[in-house]
């Protein structure tokens, strides 16, 4: 089979479509959600923090489904017989993410705003662990691209996404320090 040529159930072509316009719409209703709640966010008097690393996350999640349909399309990537169990790890990231966004409510921004002096939030999954939005998108990103074997994708936006996240977390945990110190 020559690379751009599908053929089968998941290797189709028309699945690689409808999962990169799912991820998609997800980031445009995620970004309009952000803007609506950093309106609020601004209102109350939050801060905004570590705005300057923000590029570098959009750039991996702009690379994301654009090395996917290369990986797929021109290298020939087909998904393994274990693409069952990355849909659903991908599937359980997507819970973990939007039970993250649910938790913070009108908190959550794709940046770092902070309430001086407002605690942090501690329900949902914030009560077992300390960032799982970004638990959620490092599993996401490696589970969608081995759903249709793109191990390249997968080590390489993997990798781009630990690093902007340490830069991001590194940010977020001085924001809420300051924030706590006030």
């Amino acid at each position: 089979m020559s690379p751009g040529t599908y053929s089968g159930s998941l290797a189709s072509g028309g699945w690689l479509a409808l999962f990169i316009a799912v991820v998609i719409v997800q980031r445009i209703v995620e970004l309009h959600v952000s803007s609506v709640n950093t309106r609020g966010l601004r209102a109350a008097g939050a801060i905004e923090h570590g705005a300057r690393h923000f590029p570098l996350l959009v750039a991996v999640h702009v690379l994301y489904p654009i090395a996917l349909v290369l990986e797929v399309v021109f290298l020939g990537a087909r998904p393994g017989l274990a693409w069952p169990l990355w849909l659903a790890l991908w599937l359980a990231a997507q819970a973990l993410r939007y039970s993250a966004v649910h938790a913070l409510g009108p908190r959550w921004s794709v940046g770092i705003w902070v309430e001086p002096g407002r605690p942090l939030v501690r329900t949902g999954p914030y009560a077992h662990m300390r960032h799982p939005n970004y638990c959620a998108v490092v599993i996401e990103l490696l589970s969608g691209s081995l759903i249709f074997g793109a191990w390249r994708t997968a080590l390489v936006i993997s990798l781009l996404d630990l690093i902007a996240l340490r830069v991001r977390t590194r940010a977020e945990e001085r924001a809420q320090a300051e924030s706590c110190a006030r």
